[in-house]
């Protein structure tokens, strides 16, 4: 793991001035919080580096009108990564379109680092940030769920120095990529998320440097790519050595900002689910012999891909060969700090769940998640379908697009900001072994030239499958046709061209007292008295989706990992608690389907 993380002294001496806010359920980790140790882990652990600062803990914060001059004064403080509208934040505010949200704390930088560049991290701000280092305007960022980095360096100063963040987002209140945010919750919409969501670091490069890493495994040829982007590719000659373990298994170079080809050994290891190996990576980049840059990284061989089985149905194939799908729709919301698991240990517990239930995939649900979710993940040999965060106005017309089964004519601003935010999010994503399927539409909602943006998807990283719209209006494009049906599993309809999926059934609701969101207003698509009931259902509906695997499912989604919020339709209550159903019998009918197309 990286060297210690560095902590700036004024985070200490403002410990007892927070506490949650709001009354609701919390999960058991939001008690152990400490605002001097906030998620202080390293937050990249697919491009890692060794020195870093982590500026998590308590910043000023004040809500203001929106475009008003910077505050006179601060409302209080707020705990980063924790969102302005979240118990865990010590605000437990919503902001709305009309104010902004400004941030601001002090940091001093190292002494060790002088003579090198300083990047200001941020793994997420949702939705529109603007950055000020001493008084002077250093970048900003729209979208609220990709990171992004800004170089401060010439902003700085010597000792301390002053960083001021300003955020505006309208949520539902506007075209932007939402996901299941709206002002005024309801039903199946959640509390909103203004702010910083994700870590805020410091760290150290040269001036010239690695920014990014796009890895591309190739079984068919044992072949990994390592594309390196650079600050600057003039003069540097970037090595990548492939470890096994301790154990060299590959080496090789590139220079003038190509990709290193590497031959992986015969005798690789492929990553699945049983056995989700990872190969770890050393990554220099060097000019005129001397090291510039140096990152820790990982990579897996294995190809995701689609073909017709010996009885003309189109299956998905993990490593050609084919597989069954089966996994929880997994929304990543918390009670306590919304869009921002409590701690690592906590983002880590819903993923080992659902392994330990037997699933060998998951449907990220309109959301993308902090990068160790998606590093646990690959650990973990769980296989994702990334969908993109919906948007585009209002959900009821969401509603209405789903079932009248047309397409919105969005603007033009609308549409370049859902094309900007999705290239976004693969690019971030992209070197992730876990995803295996980009779903760039949710039931209709925003649905908009789905074959031109399915076509896009496809085009733009032919390595993955492409789900066009999940239970949305269906095209014939992309890769897979996917069904919606509540509670029970049904195929009313199939494609004999593509794969055909269930993307979303179940829904079975149980009502766990003292485990509430709301304990007078809550639902499920069908509720039962007790756990045994509920599990009874559960297997009821997973046995009758295994029937119809031969007749052509070749994947399926149970709604859902957790209840969230009013829904009380997950296998688990709000607050991690309480797991409602039967594990070992979930556990037996899951492996079940996901072992169905084994041969």
């Amino acid at each position: 793991m990286a060297a210690a993380v560095l902590w700036c002294s004024l985070m200490g001496a403002h410990a007892q001035q927070w506490s949650p806010a709001g009354d609701r359920i919390r999960t058991e980790w939001a008690e152990k919080i400490d605002v001097n140790n906030v998620w202080p882990e390293y937050p990249r652990p697919i491009m890692e580096r060794g020195e870093w600062q982590n500026l998590n803990g308590l910043w000023q914060y004040a809500i203001v009108d929106r475009n008003a001059a910077k505050p006179a004064a601060f409302d209080g403080q707020i705990l980063v990564p924790f969102c302005a509208e979240s118990s865990l934040s010590g605000v437990g505010k919503t902001v709305g379109k009309d104010k902004e949200l400004w941030y601001e704390r002090t940091f001093t930088v190292p002494g060790k680092w002088s003579g090198r560049r300083v990047l200001l991290q941020f793994g997420a701000v949702d939705w529109k940030c603007d950055v000020w280092v001493n008084g002077a305007n250093v970048g900003g960022h729209t979208g609220g769920y990709t990171a992004f980095g800004l170089d401060i360096t010439d902003a700085l100063q010597k000792g301390e120095n002053q960083l001021t963040v300003r955020v505006w987002d309208p949520t539902d209140e506007s075209y932007i990529p939402t996901g299941k945010q709206k002002v005024k919750p309801e039903g199946i919409w959640y509390t909103p998320v203004t702010g910083i969501w994700q870590t805020v670091w410091l760290e150290p490069v040269q001036e010239q440097h690695i920014n990014n890493l796009r890895i591309t495994p190739d079984i068919d040829h044992r072949r990994l790519t390592v594309q390196a982007e650079l600050s600057c590719s003039r003069g540097v000659r970037v090595e990548v050595t492939v470890l096994d373990g301790t154990t060299e298994v590959a080496r090789g170079a590139a220079v003038n900002g190509l990709p290193v080809e590497l031959q992986m050994p015969a005798d690789m290891k492929l990553w699945t689910p049983d056995t989700p190996h990872l190969y770890t990576l050393q990554v220099r980049a060097l000019a005129a012999g001397k090291e510039v840059d140096k990152v820790s990284s990982y990579a897996a061989m294995r190809k995701y891909s689609s073909r017709r089985d010996k009885n003309g149905i189109m299956r998905m194939q993990l490593n050609n060969k084919d597989i069954f799908m089966y996994g929880p729709l997994d929304q990543g919301w918390w009670p306590d700090g919304l869009y921002t698991a409590p701690c690592d240990e906590a983002l880590k517990y819903d993923l080992i769940k659902t392994k330990d239930w037997g699933f060998n995939m998951i449907r990220k649900h309109i959301k993308v998640e902090p990068a160790r979710w998606y590093t646990y993940c690959d650990q973990l040999g769980i296989i994702l379908w990334q969908d993109m965060p919906s948007g585009d106005g209002n959900p009821q017309w969401q509603m209405t697009q789903y079932f009248t089964g047309t397409e919105r004519n969005r603007s033009a601003e609308s549409e370049a900001c859902y094309r900007k935010e999705w290239k976004e999010i693969m690019d971030c994503l992209y070197s992730y072994p876990c995803i295996g399927v980009w779903v760039p539409f949710n039931e209709a909602w925003g649905q908009f030239k789905t074959p031109e943006i399915a076509a896009w998807t496809k085009q733009y990283d032919p390595t993955r499958l492409v789900n066009p719209a999940s239970g949305g209006n269906h095209y014939t494009c992309g890769d897979i046709l996917d069904l919606h049906r509540y509670p029970e599993p049904e195929m009313y309809l199939y494609d004999a061209q593509r794969v055909t999926v269930l993307g979303e059934f179940g829904g079975l609701g149980l009502v766990v007292q003292d485990h509430l969101w709301t304990p007078d207003r809550n639902w499920g698509y069908r509720e039962y008295k007790n756990s045994t009931e509920v599990t009874d259902a559960y297997v009821k509906a997973a046995n009758v989706l295994l029937d119809m695997v031969p007749r052509g499912f070749s994947a399926g989604v149970y709604t859902q990992t957790t209840d969230v919020e009013i829904e009380v339709n997950g296998i688990m209550t709000y607050d991690r608690k309480v797991i409602k159903m039967d594990e070992k019998r979930v556990r037996e009918i899951n492996q079940k389907l996901c072992h169905s197309l084994d041969k």
